[in-house]
């Protein structure tokens, strides 16, 4: 099985082959008291900013884990690159979305606060959840065994929405859209991925993110759950844009 650890601490634009790079703290503890990794086997670890490191461990102490590095390699950023701003849900079907969606590739993770919105980040409940979005990226990013850690912003409402994506190209997912994601080609822009909350998006709210340049586009004929739409449609972009 790979293991692949972050430690967003670590400056590996220099390192090369045949050097020594120790994981500590908590990431360490989790490789050696949970993972049970010992001396010889092979792990990578990631600076969570695209370059990983891969090598068999030489050292596994409790909050101490050493590798020799055997290859270095670098992950590009991509282009274009593909934001998804969900909008906040009730119990836990944002998080399944956004767990779904860094599995899947996303680049970056905008949390809205949509007209019907049931749950609301407000107060310090703000840094809370968008830290609680963080935490489930950087899980969802070691497991996947991707390179870059996508950025979580902090919330947004639908008036600050449009400024927060000035010059990326906005989809609505809105079922019953004319255009299907399917017929979106790349215009070099990047893209953004705009997900409403359960019971969709208030037709309001849709006729002014369109008045500001967004295209509703349709993913097919099932209606999806809040927790679906945002991790198929960037599946169906990943193809598209030959990211997959």
């Amino acid at each position: 099985m790979s293991h692949l650890y972050l430690d967003e601490t670590l400056e590996l634009a220099s390192t090369a082959p045949g050097d020594a790079i120790e994981l500590g703290g908590d990431e360490a503890r989790h490789a050696v008291t949970v993972s049970r990794l010992r001396v010889g086997e092979v792990v990578s670890i990631g600076d969570g900013r695209g370059r990983v490191v891969r090598g068999p461990v030489t050292a596994a102490e409790p909050r101490r884990l050493e590798i020799e590095v055997e290859t270095v390699s670098d992950e590009p950023e991509a282009s274009p690159r593909i934001t998804l701003v969900q909008a906040l849900a009730k119990g836990d079907r944002d998080e399944l979305a956004v767990q779904a969606a860094t599995e899947l590739g996303v680049d970056r993770i905008v949390p809205w606060s949509a007209t019907r919105s049931v749950s609301r980040w407000e107060g310090p409940k703000a840094e809370k959840g968008r830290a609680r979005w963080a935490s489930i990226v950087r899980e969802a990013v070691k497991q996947s065994l991707r390179s870059r850690i996508p950025v979580v912003e902090p919330v947004t409402s639908t008036r600050e929405l449009t400024a927060r994506l000035r010059g990326e190209r906005m989809l609505l997912l809105v079922p019953g859209a004319e255009t299907p994601l399917t017929a979106i080609r790349s215009d070099g822009r990047d893209l953004a991925l705009v997900v409403g909350p359960e019971g969709g998006m208030d037709p309001a709210e849709i006729d002014r993110l369109h008045e500001a340049g967004a295209e509703p586009v349709r993913l097919g004929d099932p209606v999806l759950r809040t927790s679906t739409a945002g991790p198929a449609a960037i599946a169906v972009l990943s193809v598209a844009l030959g990211r997959w």
